[in-house]
């Protein structure tokens, strides 16, 4: 069965989703749309608190959220339970994210990073495996 991701973010975001989202759909992966669906001035909660409800609820497996920096729709998802999102600016760091902290939202800054960067690193997310381990146990202690 091939992953359930969700993508979404706001206006600074919306030419990177809609470029990984075609990516995702090329590769047979059950995506969402969270929005937005212009170009448009939206704000960022308005899909990342969506977004990261689908995810809780586990109707997707991974989410992708973008904005400008990154950090408005990581700060939303986050205040969730369920997710564990990482602002993600270089490949080093979305395998962290991945592989040390289970992250199940990456946070793109869409005025920071090149188009390729961004699909390289949705790709990177979706391929990296949570390590577990030691890992496992501090994960555990993330929630309060």
């Amino acid at each position: 069965m091939s992953l359930r991701i969700a993508i979404g973010g706001d206006h600074a975001g919306f030419e990177y989703k809609q470029m990984i989202l075609k990516w995702l759909q090329e590769q047979n992966f059950q995506t969402a749309d969270f929005g937005p669906y212009t170009s448009d001035s939206v704000d960022y909660p308005d899909t990342a608190h969506p977004l990261a409800q689908a995810i809780e609820d586990k109707k997707y497996d991974l989410g992708i959220l973008i904005c400008g920096s990154g950090n408005g729709v990581c700060m939303t998802a986050n205040k969730h339970q369920g997710i564990r999102a990482g602002l993600a600016w270089n490949k080093e760091v979305v395998e962290l994210i991945r592989m040390h902290n289970d992250a199940n939202v990456m946070c793109l800054p869409a005025r920071f990073i090149t188009a390729d960067q961004a699909l390289d690193f949705a790709k990177i997310f979706i391929n990296t495996e949570f390590e577990g381990g030691r890992h496992a146990t501090r994960v555990g202690k993330i929630s309060c």
